[in-house]
């Protein structure tokens, strides 16, 4: 049905080793999040099927929805939800997600933190941080994460590390160059946290998407967002 998806998915987990390797790595420290926002469920069921049980979704509605038709099969898989979140949100969300990777706020956090109380679901959170000068980007400033971390060590919610974003630029070496710098002062910044506030005793990273995942794993990304470049070649797409 997707003679594609395997294929994709082979190159792209050969990628992933030779970018954890040249950085003296074990491989199997990177986890994949396959990122299924564009693509229907059916190709999502597919590519689980190949052995991606850890699914990103980046829409609370579509989140839901996809879940549903996975159960409805039989299929239990780890969802990720890696989009803003808004806090109008957060019930439905939380009821899903084994992680959410966009904590960008203190009074989400609070949100979250109340309601997972209530619907006694506790999801594992990343800390999403603001660190490309880009508009579109969203995040919490450095300097508030102290704040943030202040109120979240001793919470509800399992605290699993720090995500970002780094910019898009059509230029591929200015991309690459820039991507680096972000990814790796987030990695700076995660060596002054005590590793003691987050699960295991360690300050994870969520970084890296389709186009610099090989610059977030040499910087030392532990999970890594991937839609795209599984899907390529499918000429399938969500309906909007």
């Amino acid at each position: 049905m997707h003679p594609r998806l395997n294929e994709n998915r082979t190159r792209l987990l050969a990628r992933l080793a030779s970018a954890a390797l040249a950085a003296g790595r074990d491989p199997a420290d990177v986890e994949l999040v396959a990122v299924t926002k564009s693509v229907p469920a059916e190709t999502a069921m597919a590519l689980f099927d190949l052995g991606c049980q850890d699914l990103g979704e980046n829409r609370a509605d579509a989140l839901v929805e996809t879940h549903a038709t996975f159960l409805a099969t039989g299929r239990i898989a780890r969802w990720h939800f890696i989009g803003h979140l808004q806090r109008n949100k957060v019930r439905r969300v939380l009821r899903v997600a084994h992680a959410i990777h966009s904590v960008d706020s203190l009074a989400l956090y609070e949100t979250l933190a109340r309601c997972a109380r209530e619907e006694r679901r506790f999801p594992g959170l990343y800390l999403q941080l603001k660190l490309a000068a880009e508009s579109a980007k969203g995040g919490l400033a450095v300097e508030l994460l102290p704040e943030l971390l202040a109120r979240a060590v001793g919470g509800p919610l399992p605290l699993l590390g720090l995500m970002t974003m780094a910019p898009l630029h059509a230029e591929p070496e200015r991309a690459r160059r820039e991507a680096r710098a972000v990814f790796e002062r987030l990695a700076a910044l995660a060596t002054t946290l005590a590793p003691s506030a987050f699960v295991g005793g360690r300050v994870r990273l969520s970084m890296g998407m389709s186009q610099d995942f090989e610059e977030a794993v040499r910087a030392g990304a532990t999970t890594v967002r991937i839609g795209s470049q599984l899907f390529e070649g499918t000429s399938e797409r969500r309906s909007a």
